[in-house]
């Protein structure tokens, strides 16, 4: 038997639940599905070496969808400056210069995934599948439909894909993407620190790349260390004292004294967007359609605005009574994310490129740059509303405002 729905959502991760959540309550059946449920959240465990910065629209929209309390009743950790340094400029960005409170939310993933999949299963025309592992995709090119393991099949007219990276679903339906790899990685180490939390977040750019610390709640931090993959790959077969010198002589010593390294983990840095997000029937949000430089911490930010647009355009559609799988529909949502997306990933970029460029030129405008930053105010506003996400065409839940489901 063939279990009908609406929407099937692949991926239960921070986009994909969030997806599914803003769908909640409206007149769509809806099917969640997720391989995994994450491991249950106690004060007592160490924070996860997994972290995001969560921009103030991201917080708007897990606010809005109802999410947002049960983030706070676990841990998170706010932040109001942000410091942005090179040889010779600097600039420092403080929320209260535009009247916020916080520029951003430092957040394990696996906490806000947590609150949203509690949220998703207070919504009746919802049902969530997890544990579930997905035997089989399939697609004619106009419906999909997925086997389960354990012989479930269920049918929709619209699929989304939230399946990260690698997504299966993408792969399925054939929708291409252009990628290149930086030749860069990223080391994140968690830090026991001998001062209290912090609220201001910090990144230095070097030739080898940024280094970036992150505050996290307590006495505890979280460095990101881009560098060469040989170079990541020493740092990681050092003991942790080793490991904990190297970093004292590399961080600056207004970043304060760390007292022990917790864990570690590294990934390769990569850039890959796909070609078109839709297809009939099919769309594609978060990481199955676009993986961006982790510079300033953006991606899972842009994912939650894919998440927020789609729903908003499956729901106003379906207050108008249109098909929500036509392509006409699903282009509108396309239209709204994929040139937003892309303009993000161009400036990630550039910014990359700028400051690993060590010709003297381009050291001297961008160390001009940070100045006129610093000097500039309307500049350094515009700048601070950029990485808060609050430039360009918002969905309306990263603006405080509920779809309504007519």
């Amino acid at each position: 038997m063939i279990e009908e729905y609406d929407v099937i959502i692949v991926g239960g991760g921070m986009v994909g639940a969030t997806v599914a959540c803003a769908l909640g309550d409206s007149d769509l059946k809806v099917a969640l599905i997720e391989q995994n449920m994450p491991e249950a959240f106690s004060p007592e465990q160490a924070h996860d070496l997994r972290v995001s910065a969560l921009s103030i629209a991201s917080q708007q929209i897990l606010q809005t969808i109802g999410a947002w309390d049960a983030v706070l009743t676990m841990r998170v950790c706010p932040f109001k400056r942000m410091r942005v340094w090179e040889t010779a400029g600097d600039t420092e960005f403080n929320s209260d210069a535009i009247d916020y409170d916080a520029l951003g939310y430092i957040v394990e993933n696996r906490v806000t995934q947590l609150a949203l999949l509690q949220r998703v299963q207070t919504f009746s025309n919802i049902k969530f599948l997890c544990p579930a592992k997905i035997k089989q995709i399939y697609y004619d090119g106009a419906k999909g439909s997925v086997e389960l393991d354990d012989g479930q099949v269920l049918s929709a007219k619209v699929m989304v894909g939230a399946d990260g990276g690698q997504s299966r679903l993408r792969q399925t339906v054939g929708l291409g993407v252009t990628s290149w790899d930086y030749q860069q990685h990223a080391m994140v180490i968690y830090v026991a620190t001998d001062y209290e939390q912090q609220d201001i977040t910090w990144q230095r750019f070097v030739p080898t790349g940024p280094q970036a610390f992150l505050p996290l709640t307590g006495n505890y931090g979280s460095i990101v260390w881009y560098n060469t993959p040989g170079e990541v790959r020493r740092l990681k077969a050092l003991t942790d004292a080793e490991l904990l010198a190297e970093l004292t002589a590399t961080f600056p010593d207004c970043l304060g004294k760390i007292d022990k390294i917790l864990g570690v983990a590294s990934f390769p840095l990569k850039r890959q967007h796909a070609q078109e997000y839709v297809k009939q029937g099919i769309a594609l949000v978060g990481d199955a359609a676009h993986m961006i430089n982790p510079l300033a911490g953006q991606g899972v930010n842009i994912g939650l605005l894919d998440a927020a647009m789609l729903a908003e355009v499956l729901i106003e559609a379906n207050n108008k009574g249109k098909n929500i799988a036509d392509l006409a529909v699903l282009k509108r949502y396309e239209r709204l994310r994929r040139n937003e997306n892309l303009k993000m990933m161009t400036v990630m970029d550039l910014f990359y490129r700028t400051f690993s460029n060590q010709v003297m030129p381009i050291k001297f405008l961008r160390n001009l740059g940070l100045g006129l930053a610093e000097r500039i105010t309307p500049l350094k506003n515009l700048v601070m509303r950029g990485a808060m996400g609050l430039e360009g065409r918002l969905p309306k839940l990263a603006k405080g405002e509920a779809i309504i489901h007519e």
